[in-house]
This record gives structure tokens, sequence and C-alpha cells, in this order.
């Protein structure tokens, strides 16, 4: 009988469900394993193939370690509040609230279909009072400690999303989400000091299980820079200009000083003396120096430094050599014109958002009191009806237009006051979520610390490496926080976190305009979820991507099929292969497809369950023992149509409940090795010989080759050196 995958599926999904089979007591849990993958927001009418890709390979790891007698909990919500999804309502003309409430259930029916082992019952929405109630209570403790703070300062302003955009935003001087050019606007925002655990940030990179590759993006954006910062006196003034650099020791060559537009010098046309050689030296502006880093301002020597010098050359200014003082810290300390620095590059995250869709800033400005938290026990701040949600670019958030939302009281004074009309970056929202997950059942608090004790930091986290600056560093950042008021035990939110690679078709990018795009619902309602999920991940190697080709996934339909057919030749007999030879390639296969899950190299253990399927249709006799073995491997990456071949094998649990099988290391062991024979360090022959033997067998073995005797010739063996079962090097 053929393999009928959408009745079956059909079939699984709602007896999983009904038997609630993925949902963990987090409290009872012995062996708690925290496996999770970024969420998905909703900014189009559904989950496209490269949200698929990242979930499935993750989903299968995480049964592996399920099926390795852990409680795996597997979390899954959307990320839905945000500029993506607010641009996508304007677009096709509809209100935000309705199109979240039809994506949100077309995504969940979505992500049921492919079959990942979620907890249903613990699904985090960032759009629902229910959460953003505790986004906005995370930003009143961090002012509560001082990290929440307005300032006025210059920011990154995209005219297309007519909003403020956080530096980690802002890519090659374009906006990351519609590529428009930023502006730079001065302007009042808020802003989370997380330059305060820069250093720490930084420290804990050498400590955390991380891809190489993203924790390197970190540790260049964070930007750690050791130096001198360096007093320069204004000339007929008490005044003091202070700079940072990195090359002290090039101070003699200062010819001229510059700082940023935003300097308090700024076009002051001042001069500054030189503290080493006491010359006059004028102080310019000029935009090429940035106002948040360092101070602002530079010693400029164009000898030494390219920008300098166009400068230099631009306005007619001394260039001379410098000659490299080493010592130039002591020496700055010791006449009390410097010190010993450093500084960073990191700049402090603006959490201001000029649009609608978003969790309103908790914050009132009094006439008298100025800036007051709204009360803990008034959340949430609930987000006001409009029909009018559009962004207007004036540089004022759309909920200014409410007064109803705007005018309120003093919860200091009692006198009348005014909301704030900001919202929070959508970055806020998501750098929480994973602690939520964990609590979803706690009205009257965000957190539980037993909880978060037992099950943080996340053991297992998959995502995309795009997001290395943005929600992995706040998250960072956010945990470090936590951590520090006592909600979770260490400070790093995700013990491991593995980056995947791109998926594309056919050679290029997935996207609309290449008329390109991969749904997955069509692909699932051809072939199966099952099909969809082994070809994704047999595509490559997670970590670089893969190749979308139609004509590929008809390999592994046919693979699938092949398993199901293979069920026919089963004997009831539980007894152990006759055949040596097979009983090898089982436990290799084992060997193999265990390492391979463990290192996530989800391709070449479906290779080796590929080749162990064939071995099984050549065998004249296959035992329901094996076979049940090759199910079980294969259950992780195909969970609905193993879970169907576990019960028509007579089976009344769930696959999925069962014990990862082991591999007898006696089984797979070679009875015959490659001997390596060298003559004074060169190979000159090789000889196949027994597993084990001695050396004497060995010296025996080679010398009676004649490739080996031929250069023995008049020569007396002075010793022989033997690695057991690899290399014998005879020395003449």
């Amino acid at each position: 009988m053929a393999y009928n995958f959408r009745k079956t599926e059909k079939k699984w999904r709602e007896k999983w469900g009904k038997d609630k089979l993925y949902e963990v007591d987090l409290d009872k849990a012995k062996k708690p394993f925290y496996n999770l993958m970024m969420f998905p927001y909703p900014s189009a009418e559904g989950l496209h193939v490269g949200n698929m890709y990242a979930f499935v390979h993750s989903d299968t790891y995480g049964r592996f370690i399920r099926l390795k007698g852990y409680d795996v909990f597997e979390p899954i919500g959307l990320d839905g509040f945000g500029i993506h999804s607010e641009n996508y309502a304007i677009k096709i003309g509809e209100h935000i609230k309705d199109v979240s409430a039809r994506t949100e259930k077309n995504f969940y029916n979505q992500l049921h279909m492919i079959g990942n082992a979620y907890d249903w019952s613990r699904t985090v929405e960032t759009y629902k009072p229910e959460y953003y109630k505790w986004t906005q209570w995370l930003f009143l403790k961090m002012y509560e400690k001082g990290l929440a703070y307005r300032k006025e300062a210059p920011v990154n302003w995209c005219p297309s999303c007519k909003t403020v955009l956080s530096d980690e935003q802002v890519i090659d001087e374009k906006c990351e989400r519609c590529g428009t050019k930023v502006e730079q606007r001065q302007t009042e925002q808020w802003f989370f000091k997380i330059t305060n655990y820069a250093e720490k940030l930084l420290r804990n990179l050498e400590t955390i299980d991380w891809s190489e590759d993203v924790k390197l993006i970190q540790k260049n954006w964070i930007g750690k820079s050791e130096g001198a910062l360096i007093k320069f006196p204004i000339k007929d003034s008490d005044k003091i200009l202070e700079i940072f650099t990195t090359r002290p020791d090039t101070l003699d060559g200062c010819t001229f000083m510059v700082v940023s537009p935003a300097h308090e010098f700024a076009h002051k046309n001042l001069t500054a003396v030189n503290p080493f050689n006491k010359k006059e030296i004028p102080v310019l502006t000029d935009e090429y120096v940035l106002g948040d880093y360092g101070t602002g301002a530079i010693m400029a020597v164009p000898s030494h430094d390219e920008r300098d010098m166009e400068f230099a050359k631009k306005n007619n200014l001394p260039v001379v050599d410098t000659r490299l003082k080493e010592d130039m810290i002591d020496w700055l300390v010791e006449k009390g014109v410097g010190e010993k620095a450093i500084r960073y590059k990191l700049r402090d995250w603006c959490v201001s958002r000029q649009r609608y869709w978003g969790p309103p800033i908790p914050m009132i400005e009094c006439p008298k009191c100025g800036w007051v938290p709204v009360p803990e026990k008034d959340l949430p701040v609930l987000l006001p009806e409009m029909d009018d949600f559009l962004p207007d670019g004036s540089g004022k958030g759309p909920l200014n237009k409410v007064e109803d939302f705007v005018n309120t009281k003093c919860p200091k004074c009692g006198g009348p006051a005014k909301r704030e009309t900001d919202v929070s970056d959508p970055f806020v929202d998501s750098s929480w979520y994973y602690l939520r997950y964990l609590c979803t059942e706690f009205n009257d608090e965000p957190l539980d610390k037993k909880r978060l004790a037992k099950w943080m930091p996340v053991s297992m986290y998959v995502g995309g490496k795009e997001h290395s600056v943005l929600h992995l560093l706040y998250s960072r950042f956010v945990t470090m926080v936590m951590h520090e008021l006592g909600y979770v035990p260490e400070e790093e939110p995700f013990k491991k976190f593995r980056a995947h690679g791109l998926l594309i078709k056919e050679g290029a990018k997935i996207s609309k305009s290449k008329g390109n795009i991969v749904n997955p619902d069509e692909y699932i309602e051809k072939f199966g979820a099952d099909t969809v999920r082994m070809y994704l991940m047999f595509l490559g190697d997670m970590r670089q991507g893969g190749d979308w080709r139609d004509e590929g996934i008809m390999g592994v339909y046919r693979f699938l099929n092949k398993i199901h057919r293979l069920k026919s030749k089963v004997q009831i007999s539980n007894s152990p292969n006759e055949n040596s030879e097979f009983e090898k390639v089982l436990h290799k296969a084992i060997k193999k497809v265990t390492e391979d899950l463990e290192s996530l190299k989800f391709n070449t253990a479906i290779s080796q369950l590929m080749i162990l399927a064939n071995e099984m249709e050549k065998s004249q006799k296959l035992t329901a023992n094996s076979y049940k073995l090759l199910v079980i491997m294969l259950a992780p990456f195909a969970p609905f149509i193993t879970e169907e071949l576990w019960e028509q094998l007579g089976n009344k649990d769930s696959i999925h409940e069962q014990k990862w099988p082991k591999y007898d290391p006696k089984k797979i062991k070679e009875k015959t090795f490659e001997l390596v024979v060298q003559v004074n360090g060169k190979v000159r022959d090789t000889i196949e010989a027994e597993v084990g033997i001695e050396e004497k067998e060995a010296q025996k073995i080679a010398l009676q080759s004649e490739k080996i005797q031929k250069f023995l010739e008049d020569k007396q063996v002075k010793k022989t050196i033997y690695i057991k079962d690899k290399i014998l090097n005879i020395v003449v």
C-alpha cells in the first residue's frame, strides 16, 4: 500500500495535540533542556521557506535530545510589533490590528503543518497587553537602575519609515529595513545605557559557546580601544579641550585639532596649545569627527592618518613628521596633562520609535516634576485604538494625535501632565521573550525566579547571524540587567548559539523581485511535511546554507517512500541478523548519525540513513529490531511517517518517547588495517594486517615484503618504531 502522507500527517497532528505530547512540566522536569529558535515576526501573509529552514533544523536537534532522555522545552510565539508589520498593513490598506489577528492564525497554522515539537500551551505574542505590560515593566526597571534616560542627541532618521533608528539598524548609512538613506536629526529620545556593560559584553564573549563569526561581529561592534585622554589648553582661557587617542606616541606630530559639529567648541575659531611642544594649533570643525565617539574631538596628525592628511591638504594646514615617542602615557601622567584611558565604539541603544504599532513608553512629563515613570500598578499603558495610525514625519509619534491618551495626571503631584507618545523599539520586545516563555502562567509578575533558576540559560539557540548586533547583543545586555536584579542565574542568556546560513534558490537570493519565492505550504501539500523538512536539512551544512532546487526534493520523497516499503520486508523475529556485515553497517550508522546530530551536521546524518536504507533493501533478512532502530534514528527528521510506522509495528506509545539507540563498538571494529611501513621515515609499502598485532609480528610481516627488502639490502636495522595498528618505521 502506498504511503498516504496527507492522511498520516493530519492524524498525528491531531493526536499529538490531544495527548499534549510536547508539553513539559517545567517544575518537575528532571533533565531540563531549553531548545529555542528565533521567533518570527509576521510582517506579511505567511512564513517563508527561510523561516522553515531555521525552524526544522532546530526542531530536529530538539527531538534528538529528547530521545536521549532530556525534558525538552521548545516554545514558539510571534514578534508582531514593529515597523515591518505596520508598513505591510499600510501597504495593503488594512488596519494593523486586523492584519495581526489574521496573520497570527495563518502563521500558527503553518507552524502546526511542519510538525515541530512546540509546547503550544506557552505561546507569546508581543502585541498582546499581557506581554507588553511586562515589556513596559522592563523599561521601568531600566529607569530605576539609571539605565534608561532621555537626552537630545544626533539620531538616525529614516525619511521613508518616518522614525528614529538605532545605530545597529543602520547599514552602510541606509535603513536596514527599507534601504533608504538615513538622515541625521538632533532630537530628544529615550536611550538604554548599554555602554555601561561594554566591557562585560566583550569579556564574556571569551566564555560562551557561540558561532565564532557572530562573536567576532559583536567584538568589532563593541570596539574596545586603549589609549590616552590628553588635555589641550585653549589659548587665553581656562578652558581645556580633551581628546581620546589610541596613538599618544604621535602627539609631537599634531598640527591642528578637529571637533564634531555637535561639540561645544564647534565653529568657535579657537586656538589650542600642544602640551608636548607648546606650539599653538587651530581648532577646526568637520563632520568626519563623530560626536559620540571618544570626546567628539581629535588631535590631527596628518603625517600619520589619511583622513587628517586629506583635511590638511584641503585646508592648507601644516604637516610635520612624528618622532613616535613610546613612553608618552607615562610622560602625560607625570606632567599632569593626560591619563591612560579606554573607549568603546558601542553607543547607547536608542529605544524611542515615532510609530503606532509598539508598546507605549511608560513615562509621563509633568511641568512641575519633570519626567515621572508610570506606577507599576497602572501597567499596562494600553495602546489606544486609532483609525489613522500613519506617521506624519513630524518627529512625533501618531499617539500624539490621541488627546485622551496624551492628557493625564502626574503620578507624583497629581497635576496635569502628558504621556510620552513614542513607542519602544520592537527589539526591546524580543530582548527578553525567552524568559517569558517559561513564565506565561504568572499574571502578577513577569518572571518567576525559581523557574528561571531551573531552566536558564537557554541550552541551544538557533537563528540568523544578521541579528548579531541587534537581538543577540540586546538580549545579552538585558539578561545581564535581569541577573543583577536577581531574576536569572547567569549573566548570559544563551549557553550555546549556532547561526544558520542563508537559503537561496537556484543560485540566487530568494525574493519577490527575482520571482523565485518558495511557498512552503505548496510543497507540504504536494510532498508532505516530512519531505519538506528533510529536504531543507539535506541541502547542505546548516551553517553554510543551501540552494533549493525543485528537482532535488523528489530524491527525499522517494527515500521516505522506500522507508515505508521496507516495512513489508520486516520479519516478526527480533533475533539478530545472521549477516555480520549488515550488523557492522547498522552500528556504524548509529555511531555516525549520533555524532552528526550532536555536531549539527544534519545533511550527512541523512546521507548515512540513506546508505543504511539501501543496505536494508539489499539484505535478504530484515528483523523488526533492525528496522525499529532505523525508524527511531529517522524520527527527529521525519516525525510523522516514523510515528505511523512505529504504530504499525505494534507499539502503543509514541516513537518520540523512545530511547536513542547506542552502537556496539565490538560490532564496528575492523578485523584488518593497512600497516604503513616506512624506512628512515619514508613510506615504502602498505600491507594489510590483523588489528591488534604486536611490534614483533609487524616487523615479521614488513620484512617479508619485497618492496621493503629492496631498501634494506646490505644495511643493518638499528631499531624500529611502531605505532600500533598504524605505522612501522624501520631505521637503518
